[in-house]
């Protein structure tokens, strides 16, 4: 009787250790998350599975937004994941283009920093120019000057014609900073026309930059 207890306790025990360490590691190491929308193609596609490291730039209590510690900082061209700032509830994922105390000026798609035109690699477009964004009578290839506020990020999908980004509703503020994104560790293709063709096997192991 003391044995079956000793074993169902042990059971039990190791059951809670393994939650404990998973809500860890979720909480403060690794996140998966899944692309839902086409606004980073053709760099991410609808239906990567993405590994996050939550780590890169802040460590938050668990289940809130409150920053305990800095742990770096998203510099232009990294890929992050973040809180909506309009919708906390929901998770987005964009490429940093500015950093804070930077000005940003974007000219027939061109971007300026500082009043400087950089490359950008990143950028890709449909082939009519005057299409509106998102938002009515919003220019989604042009934007007056703004400066970046301090602890904040100018963020952009990488499909300039369909995302949602600092364009239209602003800045990430630090709080809302999830992580980096890492890796593609499995890949669906949904609109496939064989169930052969559903995995995209090419894409599983693919470093994201």
């Amino acid at each position: 009787m003391n044995r079956k207890k000793s074993k169902t306790r042990e059971y039990i025990e190791s059951i809670i250790v393994a939650a404990l360490i998973a809500l860890v590691v979720r909480s403060f190491v690794i996140q998966a998350y899944k692309i839902p929308s086409g606004s980073m193609e053709p760099t991410l596609l609808v239906g990567d599975h993405l590994l996050v490291n939550r780590m890169s730039y802040v460590v938050k209590m668990p289940f809130t937004d409150n920053v305990i510690a800095t742990t770096g900082k998203p510099r232009r061209g990294d890929i992050i994941v973040f809180r909506y700032p309009e919708d906390p509830s929901k998770d987005y994922i964009k490429r940093v283009i500015a950093t804070e105390g930077e000005k940003v000026e974007i000219k027939n798609r061109a971007i300026y920093i500082n009043g400087k035109r950089i490359p950008d690699p990143w950028g890709h477009f449909r082939p009519d120019p005057g299409q509106r964004g998102f938002v009515p009578f919003v220019d989604k290839d042009n934007l007056s000057p703004v400066t970046v506020p301090k602890d904040s990020y100018f963020v952009m999908g990488d499909n300039r014609d369909n995302s949602l980004d600092s364009r239209y509703w602003g800045y990430v503020n630090k709080r809302h900073l999830v992580g980096k994104a890492l890796i593609i560790y499995f890949s669906w293709d949904g609109n496939a026309m064989s169930a052969l063709n559903y995995i995209r096997w090419s894409r599983i192991g693919w470093l994201i930059r």
